[in-house]
């Protein structure tokens, strides 16, 4: 009788087992066929030719990203001035019935559009002051089916410095005369996280192209776009240099920005001022820190 009842002990044990194990391969199959898209997100222009660099980040990691067996799809959107739309894109991902999809922020470091406007506009956050923000600005609110994972941006890591260092060491002729200016958007709610991304980048410039003298201006909403910081910030570094170099910290070349704001802060400038009308994009690490954060997030997912 024992035996009988052991047999049945053994072949009950076996039966959960097998049942167990059913059950993890098929939540294992389940969570591989999850259709899971790529979405890049920047913060829009009028201007075309700062779309246009946008758009060749997409082409640029299209491919290694879709290498990846787990995505199905990569594309890009503009949170304003132009479509496609966020919520565009969105709508798109939910009747291709996408399961999941990763947002990546095309920004610097963290600011309103990072940390509030994005969330709101795919519906993660319900904020009735920025909803109606938003709503002015003619942006529109979508939330979709599919559920929105939203990774950081750029300032984790030593991208922008080095980025930042190439562009100074091209122009720079020699470090004990110049003192170098970055002039970047800024942000009034988060000033602190700006003035910390330029003073980091400040001090490893400090580092590696041997510049004691480095000030940095903000040339964005934060200002009311105006000229006047880049030139006082040159002003300030020619009292302890022969020659100033201008570097913008913007992720795209936008004609108002480096044009109409900074270069013309240059042109009222006396003195030596050494400018180009360039931008971080394009930077083959930029795009390769794309395809790095994708696949780090799938992981995660």
């Amino acid at each position: 009788m024992k035996r009988i009842i052991n047999a049945v002990l053994i072949i009950t044990s076996l039966s959960i087992f097998s049942s167990c194990k059913n059950d993890n391969t098929e939540n294992t199959l389940n969570n591989n066929d999850k259709k899971i898209g790529v979405l890049l997100v920047n913060h829009g222009s009028v201007a075309k030719s700062w779309r246009e660099m946008l758009l060749d980040v997409e082409k640029s990691v299209k491919d290694k990203i879709l290498a990846n067996p787990k995505i199905s799809k990569v594309t890009t959107a503009f949170m304003e001035y132009t479509e496609p739309s966020i919520a565009t894109r969105l709508k798109e991902f939910d009747e291709e019935e996408f399961d999941e999809v990763i947002l990546v922020p095309i920004f610097l470091t963290v600011s309103s559009h990072y940390s509030h406007d994005i969330p709101v506009i795919c519906g993660l956050q319900a904020d009735p002051k920025i909803q109606e923000e938003l709503k002015k600005e003619e942006i529109e609110v979508y939330k979709a089916k599919a559920k929105v994972t939203i990774t950081p941006p750029l300032d984790y890591t030593t991208l922008l410095k080095k980025n930042v260092e190439r562009r100074v060491k091209k122009l720079s002729q020699n470090p004990e005369n110049e003192g170098v200016l970055l002039v970047a958007y800024g942000d009034a709610d988060y000033n602190q996280q700006w003035e910390e991304m330029v003073s980091d980048i400040g001090k490893y410039l400090k580092i590696k192209t041997g510049h004691e003298n480095i000030a940095y201006a903000w040339c964005g909403h934060l200002v009311g776009y105006s000229t006047e910081p880049t030139l006082k910030g040159i002003e300030k570094l020619q009292e302890l240099s022969d020659n100033v170099i201008v570097i913008p910290v913007l992720v795209a070349n936008d004609p108002y920005f480096q044009n109409d704001i900074i270069q013309k802060a240059c042109d009222m400038a006396t003195g030596n001022v050494i400018y180009k009308q360039d931008a971080i994009l394009p930077d083959s690490n930029l795009n390769q820190w794309v395809i790095d954060i994708v696949n780090q997030t799938v992981e995660n997912i």
